[in-house]
């Protein structure tokens, strides 16, 4: 009761039209992310979609900080692209749901709070780390399947294309800040670039040529793996790093909005929801994933 009465209080001081547009203009840039971190990983951009529904869901409602936004993350990507490569996606599902018993696990023993011990330079160094691995990562769009089906280096148009609408979804993300906040810079970038392929018919390669986004409601799945000692050695080093990886941006993410909002967020709480947003989403064949600082901030 006590709760609902929190909550009650809470709702008199929200601007609802702030929350709603805040709301969809995450969702909308949630979409292309998640497909995107899920190719990365080398799966289906339907693992990536689950995974930004199921794990946004249920730190949104069980999470210890308001405005924060958890989804498929790069982080998690790297860690299990290799782990999907040698073994496949149920090892994958296997590997996140005992990631969130492990993560679950840290917030029951109360471990969230030793975060507040790393200093800044280790968090930017972890981000800019991230983003190097990702850059690395996209270089593989940059190549096509030649007569002989190795993957070759894009040459003439084909290449002039790419760069050249990569370099104006960059620009048009570092640029318009400087001349205007109404419209989220990421959003802004995805439909204007979007409306010029469309609008002048580009012949260029989009998600659904990479592989099908159709799809419903997140499908309860028991990952199809056998169950003996082998296994859990196999899964276990990656459930451990995605535990920890997924740990340390959540509680990073969680301490940086602490600081730009001067309030305290529960770490110990948002642990244990990060870690039952991955065992869920490991049976509803979800890739995985933790919070979002790009898209917290």
């Amino acid at each position: 009761m006590n709760y609902v009465l929190n909550l009650f209080d809470r709702s008199k001081h929200i601007n609802v039209l702030t929350e709603v547009l805040s709301g969809l203009t995450v969702s909308l840039a949630l979409v292309p992310e998640a497909i995107a971190f899920a190719l990365i990983a080398g799966l289906s951009p339907l693992t990536g979609l689950y995974a930004a529904f199921s794990i946004g869901l249920i730190t949104a409602v069980f999470g210890g900080r308001p405005g924060m936004i958890s989804g498929a993350t790069g982080a998690i990507a790297v860690v299990i692209v290799s782990l999907a490569q040698s073994h496949g996606v149920e090892y994958i599902f296997a590997t996140v749901i005992l990631a969130g018993l492990i993560q679950m696990t840290a917030g029951f023993l109360k471990l969230g709070k030793f975060i507040r011990l790393v200093p800044h330079s280790v968090m930017f160094g972890f981000v800019n780390g991230l983003a190097i691995v990702i850059f690395l990562a996209q270089l593989a769009s940059f190549k096509v399947s030649g007569a002989d089906g190795e993957l070759d280096w894009m040459i003439g148009s084909q290449l002039h294309i790419m760069l050249g609408l990569v370099l104006l979804t960059m620009i048009i993300i570092w640029g318009l800040p400087k001349i205007t906040k109404v419209i989220p810079a990421s959003l802004a970038a995805i439909l204007v670039v979007s409306a010029i392929v469309l609008g002048l018919d580009i012949d260029t390669r989009n998600v659904g040529d990479i592989s099908s986004i159709k799809g419903g409601f997140p499908p309860f799945h028991i990952p199809d793996i056998p169950f003996t000692l082998e296994t859990l050695k196999i899964i276990f080093p990656y459930a451990f790093i995605v535990a920890g990886v997924g740990l340390i941006e959540s509680l990073l993410t969680l301490n940086l909005i602490d600081e730009i909002t001067e309030t305290r967020g529960k770490s110990n709480k948002e642990a244990v929801a990060q870690g039952m947003a991955n065992f869920v989403t490991g049976f509803f064949s979800g890739m995985g994933g933790s919070a979002m600082i790009g898209q917290s901030l």
